[in-house]
């Protein structure tokens, strides 16, 4: 016992001396204190792209190295893994008319080896990308790349006529034509990071202690790292507008002949890629509608209707929208329009341009998607008789300017980007109507981005005007002017790409009729021959 108490005694002082307090039996230890520092130091090189710039900036945990630092890590191209993936774009002008690139030719143009017919003099670059590309393929000699300001790169492009540009993709702006290169196009929906030639990798570099911690707090923090980019696959949306469908006389008579789909065989899967599909039918579904002639010039009337079951063709390209101002949505009477109106309203398809009556034909039809906010809205503008609609009575809107600037106002005022679609004067060459250019323009100021005349048979020019893209006619997508001239059987499908919630791009779908009822898409040369007319006429 003694032993014991002597023992017990010793341990005691000891323990005291050390000053370590006795835990109870079921006490937790003491927490210790997080190794890690609050922020990290990081050098980002000074040629990064600005917008990932700012992003890293954005990490509170990260404090960014100064002149009169000297940082453990820095954030640079390459690494073994991408800590940022970085889309870059290869464009061209707008008005350019050819095809993309392979990623090999770029290359070697890139270092002064110019490929043979290649379809540029020289590639305009800002200094951040003129030093991240050099990083990746070696430095230019200077004969075929010209680094300017970011802020003049469109402009210079413009100027010249073979003048491409490399820029990040969040850069964009309708009046690049953005290029594929080995096929792959970053506004496609089909894109994909690592198929791309211009996907560059950026990573933080140091050494693998420091490393460790800076991941550490990244995951703390519940940063994505390694999924981080300026093109998510979710912010994207695709739209495509269309010119005049009339499924009537020929085209219905092909129609009852050969299927309901058969005038989307070739076209189908475009339309029905968009995430949102316009459509502009002009005739109303009426199930009194009779048989369609054999001889569509028999209808001298133009009195028009289309059979209930047509409206498969509309449910197998994904209909989302449909455009209501045309002249014939009033032909067959009230009850037809509105009949039509409960149709789609079944389908869950929106519309606009027309209505139930005038307030409803006036509203715009609103889409929410990847979050981008859309409105399209549209009327008649031609000499009254077209539009029916009243306080009480169905039909197309007719154009009150000042009442669309209002509408155009408010869906502004909701976060909306706004298309507007014309049903206006109908003329038939390549050109800009002066008729057509001062309501386009004034629809522009008010605030719609993209401005379309739907009423055209006969493609017609384009137009930038401040921040809007301005088509004034897409041709025919469905209906029976085949025999009418071979402008008449040339049109364009317009597919508008929005990003974050603007709209950065536009592509032209060229389509040729091969009979009064499907189009298909032009070949090569058919493309280059329309859009030459069509461009030329937009005075480019």
């Amino acid at each position: 016992m003694k032993k014991i108490f002597i023992y017990v005694f010793l341990t005691l002082a000891i323990l005291t001396a050390c000053s370590q307090p006795v835990p109870e039996p079921d006490a937790k230890p003491a927490k210790t204190a997080t190794p890690y520092p609050k922020t990290i130091l990081v050098e980002l090189a000074p040629y990064l792209p600005k917008a990932l710039s700012e992003m890293v900036a954005s990490f509170e945990l990260i404090e960014s190295a100064d002149a009169s630092q000297t940082a453990d890590i820095r954030l640079d191209v390459g690494g073994q893994d991408a800590d940022f993936n970085w889309v870059y774009a290869l464009a061209a002008p707008f008005s350019y008319i050819g095809e993309g690139v392979s990623s090999a030719d770029l290359q070697r143009f890139w270092q002064g080896k110019i490929p043979v017919d290649f379809p540029a003099d020289m590639l305009y670059v800002d200094g951040s990308t003129a030093a991240v590309f050099e990083k990746l393929w070696g430095s230019s000699d200077g004969s075929t790349v010209r680094i300017i300001d970011a802020d003049d790169l469109l402009s210079r492009s413009w100027e010249s006529e073979r003048a491409f540009s490399i820029l990040p993709f969040d850069q964009l702006e309708p009046s690049w034509q953005v290029l594929p290169v080995d096929g792959v196009s970053p506004i496609r929906k089909d894109f994909t990071l690592n198929h791309y030639a211009l996907t560059v990798p950026f990573s933080f570099i140091g050494n693998s202690t420091d490393l460790t911690v800076l991941n550490f707090r990244l995951a703390e923090a519940q940063v994505p790292i390694g999924s981080l980019t300026n093109r998510y696959a979710d912010q994207l949306t695709t739209v495509i507008t269309t010119g005049v469908t009339a499924l009537v006389r020929g085209t219905a008579y092909i129609m009852e002949a050969s299927g309901m789909t058969y005038p989307a065989i070739d076209i189908g899967d475009i339309l029905r890629e968009a995430d949102i599909l316009h459509i502009n039918n002009e005739v109303p579904f009426a199930e009194t509608c009779p048989n369609p002639f054999s001889n569509p010039y028999n209808d001298e009337n133009m009195i028009f209707c289309s059979k209930p079951e047509y409206i498969q063709l509309l449910e197998a390209i994904g209909t989302d929208v449909v455009e209501l101002a045309g002249d014939h949505f009033w032909n067959w009477g009230e009850a037809a329009m509105v009949y039509t109106i409960d149709l789609y309203a079944d389908h869950g398809w929106q519309y606009y341009g027309g209505g139930r009556n005038y307030s409803d034909g006036v509203a715009p039809a609103l889409f929410e998607h990847n979050g981008n906010y859309i409105a399209f809205l549209g009327c008649n503008a031609k000499p009254p008789g077209y539009a029916t609609a009243s306080d009480d009575f169905p039909g197309a809107v007719q154009c009150d300017l000042d009442i669309m600037e209002d509408q155009i106002s408010a869906v502004l005022s909701k976060g909306y980007t706004p298309i507007f679609t014309f049903q206006h004067t109908e003329y038939y060459d390549y050109g800009i109507s002066p008729s057509l250019q001062d309501d386009f323009q004034r629809i522009a100021d008010a605030g719609a981005v993209i401005v379309q005349g739907s009423q055209a048979h006969h493609a017609h020019a384009v137009e930038f005007y401040k921040n809007a893209f301005m088509h004034y006619g897409l041709g025919n997508l469905f209906f029976d002017q085949y025999y009418e001239s071979a402008a008449q059987r040339e049109a364009f499908i317009d597919r508008h790409v929005f990003y974050a919630g603007k709209h950065i791009s536009t592509e032209m779908i060229s389509i040729q009729f091969i009979d009064n009822a499907r189009p298909r898409l032009m070949t090569d040369a058919e493309r280059e021959a329309l859009l030459t007319k069509v461009f030329t006429a937009s005075g480019w």
